[in-house]
């Protein structure tokens, strides 16, 4: 799930653009091409120079935001002019979007998750769909490091997300919020499902190999708890965290590689509750139209 950052670039102080691409040029020089001093070293050093410092007057400072997005392998749009607001709208696109990864593996961060977790309980308890939350664990991770090195620790960490994100909708969000610990939302997750997807979960992690440093196969398990989030009521990220976090500690408690769910209530409404709800009312308030026009069927009970 990539959230497109929604700001906009007001480039009119920063025009024309020119001094802007003479600054992308010069950062993206190599160092060869480069003056002892920091120059260009090309016979058109004295027009760069100048432009260079055109653009640093203005305050738009790209070297280091530049470096950032080559580092994590961001593409320059295709068809889209250097310098040009669209560009730049790409580059802001691109920042926004590498600060919401985690870097080991590509999944959403923490900050990404705790602002999707915010979205989720708000749109539950005003729309009244379900929703789950589930929280996996790795079991016994940090013999995984103490036997077989931090190496391979990063090796199982991206065996176990690349396990989680195979086994969600496109609409699902995964992320890593801890060392080990990943959490998924589900939207629109009825609650007959739950055991069933978390169960896909862990058994597709116990059966995967992941392959660390020198050849060697290693599999891990994991934990998880999880919850629904109470429909049509004011709740918050974090007690919706905390029900599915004491999941998890139970399903470690009674023996790990196992799936934990805190169910939601089954809501029964009695012949007495029935009875309160149309005390008021008469036969022919039943059976009489809406008045909307079109008559609409009323049950009796």
């Amino acid at each position: 799930m990539r959230a497109r950052c929604a700001v906009k670039l007001n480039l009119s102080k920063f025009t024309p653009v020119e001094p802007i691409i003479a600054l992308i040029d010069f950062a993206s020089l190599p160092p060869a091409d480069r003056a002892p001093d920091g120059t260009l070293a090309r016979a058109d050093a004295d027009r760069g120079d100048a432009l260079a410092l055109s653009g640093a007057r203005h305050g738009l400072r790209l070297d280091n935001a530049m470096s950032l997005l080559t580092q994590a392998g961001w593409a320059f749009p295709e068809g889209v002019v250097p310098g040009s607001d669209a560009w730049l709208q790409a580059v802001v696109d691109g920042l926004c979007d590498l600060s919401s990864r985690d870097a080991l593996t590509g999944l959403n961060n923490r900050r990404q998750f705790e602002a999707a977790i915010a979205r989720e309980v708000d749109r539950v308890a005003r729309i009244g769909e379900p929703a789950l939350l589930l929280l996996a664990d790795i079991d016994h991770f940090k013999k995984v490091n103490d036997t077989h090195g931090h190496a391979a620790g990063d090796v199982v960490i991206r065996s176990v997300a690349e396990c989680l994100q195979d086994c969600v909708r496109p609409m699902d969000l995964v992320a890593r919020v801890g060392g080990e610990e990943f959490a998924i939302i589900l939207p629109n997750c009825p609650p007959a499902f739950g055991q069933a997807v978390s169960e896909r979960i862990r058994q597709k992690v116990a059966a995967r190999t992941a392959v660390i440093v020198g050849g060697q196969p290693l599999t891990v398990t994991v934990s998880i708890g999880g919850a629904f989030a109470p429909p049509w009521v004011r709740s918050s990220a974090a007690l919706w965290s905390e029900r599915a976090d004491q999941q998890l500690y139970r399903a470690k408690a009674e023996g790990r590689n196992r799936t934990c769910l805190d169910m939601p209530p089954l809501t029964v409404v009695s012949a007495e509750e029935k009875g309160l709800l149309f005390a008021g009312l008469t036969q022919s308030d039943l059976t009489e139209p809406s008045g909307s026009g079109d008559p609409m069927p009323k049950t009796t009970e």
